[in-house]
């Protein structure tokens, strides 16, 4: 199965621009982020939420280099918060090796069939937890919590981590 083809809407540095927010708006395809290259993509349900923020994020930032030393380009953590808010939660982590890419309305999320609806949560919708190794574009592995469903009670993370998936990026050398 190929990755959705859609583009995202990012904020990148840009020095030019005086002020105090020298950030401009550039859009990044899949095709850019996954064609010729192998990237992991963990998906979650939100910045600055307690799972992700003390567990997902943190664990894949600090096995970064054993991910690049297994042949990955890039890790990608995606969530269905806009660029303002994956920026300054980057920020807040310490984030420095992972690409926090923002699916702001959930299209890229809802063409996975990840998106779910965390109403119960007051969060309205947003990606169930995930990982993916995906390789030129096409999605070689999906490591999917288990019982997926609208309004779930509690947060599943069981087998989307890190260390999961450098297992089995590991385990096909």
């Amino acid at each position: 199965m190929q990755v959705p083809s859609v583009t995202f809407k990012t904020r990148v540095r840009d020095d030019s621009i005086d002020g105090p927010n020298p950030f401009r708006w550039q859009d990044r395809t899949s095709e850019e982020i996954f064609k010729g290259r192998k990237v992991v993509v963990f998906a979650l349900p939100g910045a600055f939420t307690p799972t992700c923020s003390t567990s997902h994020l943190p664990r894949y930032e600090e096995l970064h280099g054993e991910f690049a030393a297994a042949g990955i380009d890039e890790v990608v953590c995606l969530s269905v918060n806009d660029a303002f808010v994956m920026f300054q939660w980057g920020k807040a982590q310490g984030v420095e090796h992972t690409t926090l890419l923002p699916d702001g309305s959930g299209t890229f999320t809802r063409m996975m069939g990840m998106l779910v609806d965390k109403d119960n949560l007051g969060f309205g919708y947003r990606s169930w937890r995930y990982s993916m190794l995906v390789e030129d574009g096409k999605i070689v592995q999906i490591f999917k919590e288990p019982d997926m469903d609208d309004n779930v009670d509690g947060d599943p993370f069981e087998v989307s981590g890190a260390d999961n998936m450098l297992t089995f990026i590991k385990s096909r050398a």
